[in-house]
């Protein structure tokens, strides 16, 4: 199958909303995106070229959607005994994108485990950020028994969440926010070494299709590719040529991929609009005609029978307007 039938095929034969999702998220993980998300959101990578980051401090390849955030979300199937095999994964939350990183330039190379999150709805009935410290939290505790064992709290590694928001209100468009912990003095001046607490940071995002030549690159990169319209052709000529990425063949057909994806999603989202429209006009045409009927005195039953309109609803209108 060509990339082009491919394309055509996903389009056709599946939601497109979870297929331009995953794709984002495949995009997301290539290490030529990773490798500039980091020098320009992790503290660590900040002096780091983005060739090194790419090639020496990303550890394996980034896992996608697989890794479970809950702690059951990894148990093994328990069989019942009506024979049905149940797992305690059913209904598992996944970090989008979950890999690991060496940080430079420390005697001991600390280890960094790192998620990125795509997060499309800012609002999602819940204080995102709640969730970001959550996943944060989780990707610490998760550590007991393979990063430490027992007591050996020495051991833990720092983590970073972070969320890339897509959809985010006007005072969050174009913006990098840090959350970390932070010591305080209260009363005297004792100090705790900072790699002791230094230990979770959730970095916000928040992406604006109003980007301009002076935002934070990623900012740009990142609205270029999943917020603004365009065809592939002159997304992968501005990554390559603006932004500096070297355009691989599965880079490249990420890109297409979720191009035609979304526009895919815009046309349905058109034509769904166009029937809500005409479906909108024919009600309004019957009510009317209901209306009109009203005034000429017909009796419900009557207008009911020829307008296929409740009892209620004739009543209804009729009051409002006055009629009955």
């Amino acid at each position: 199958m060509t990339q082009d039938n491919y394309i055509a095929h996903l389009i056709e034969q599946t939601d497109l909303k979870p297929a331009y999702d995953a794709a984002s998220k495949r995009f997301l993980a290539s290490k030529p995106v990773l490798s500039r998300i980091l020098k320009s959101c992790v503290r660590e990578f900040a002096h780091s070229s983005l060739l090194d980051i790419q090639q020496k401090y990303i550890e394996g390849e980034p896992v996608i959607s697989s890794i479970g955030v809950h702690p059951d979300d990894t148990a093994p199937s328990i069989r019942g005994l009506n024979t049905e095999d149940a797992t305690l994964t059913e209904g598992t939350i996944f970090y989008d994108i979950r890999f690991f990183a060496i940080a430079p330039d420390t005697h001991d190379r600390i280890r960094l485990i790192l998620n990125i999150e795509a997060q499309n709805d800012y609002n999602p009935g819940y204080p995102l950020m709640k969730r970001a410290v959550y996943y944060g939290a989780r990707l610490i505790s998760s550590q007991y028994g393979t990063e430490f064992q027992n007591s050996s709290y020495q051991d833990i590694k720092k983590v970073y969440s972070i969320w890339i928001c897509t959809n985010v209100p006007k005072n969050r468009q174009n913006t990098i926010n840090h959350y970390s912990l932070k010591e305080y003095h209260i009363a005297g001046l004792a100090k705790e070494p900072l790699e002791n607490y230094d230990l979770i940071h959730i970095v916000m995002l928040g992406l604006g299709k109003n980007a301009s030549r002076r935002a934070n690159k990623i900012l740009q990169m990142l609205s270029t590719v999943l917020l603004h319209p365009g065809n592939a052709q002159h997304k992968k000529q501005l990554l390559k040529e603006y932004f500096g990425i070297e355009m691989t063949t599965d880079l490249e057909q990420e890109v297409d991929i979720m191009c035609n994806l979304s526009e895919g999603i815009e046309q349905r989202g058109i034509e769904k609009g166009r029937q809500q429209g005409i479906e909108q006009g024919i009600e309004q045409g019957i009510e009317h005609t209901a209306l009109e009927m009203l005034r000429d005195k017909l009796d419900v039953q009557t207008i009911k029978k020829y307008t296929k309109l409740s009892v209620e609803k004739i009543n209804s209108l009729g009051k409002i307007h006055g009629l009955l």
